[in-house]
């Protein structure tokens, strides 16, 4: 059962991160649809909006993984900041 329980973790993960990549893209090329359709901007303004929102995506997504391998590395050690021993076990249970 651990097994399912860290697949489930790391799609959980990776779909977080898929959602951190695409989210500050739409976000902004919304807003530059906004722009276009209230202001009559040009459609120059999407290629402003397509490079920011790449950027916000890549910073979105680069905060996010420095997390997780915080977490992983918090978890890995014990609170006095000491590596955890792995345990050996010989009755695995399904």
């Amino acid at each position: 059962m651990k097994k399912w329980t860290g697949m489930i973790t790391n799609l959980t993960m990776l779909t977080q991160f898929g959602l951190s990549l695409v989210t500050p893209l739409f976000l902004c090329l919304a807003l530059c649809w906004w722009l276009c359709d209230r202001f009559s901007v040009g459609t120059w303004i999407y290629l402003i909006g397509f490079f920011f929102g790449i950027g916000g995506g890549a910073v979105t997504a680069w905060k996010f993984g420095q997390s997780v391998l915080q977490h992983q590395k918090r978890i890995e050690t014990e609170p006095d900041g000491k590596k955890k021993k792995k345990r050996v076990s010989f009755n695995r249970h399904i």
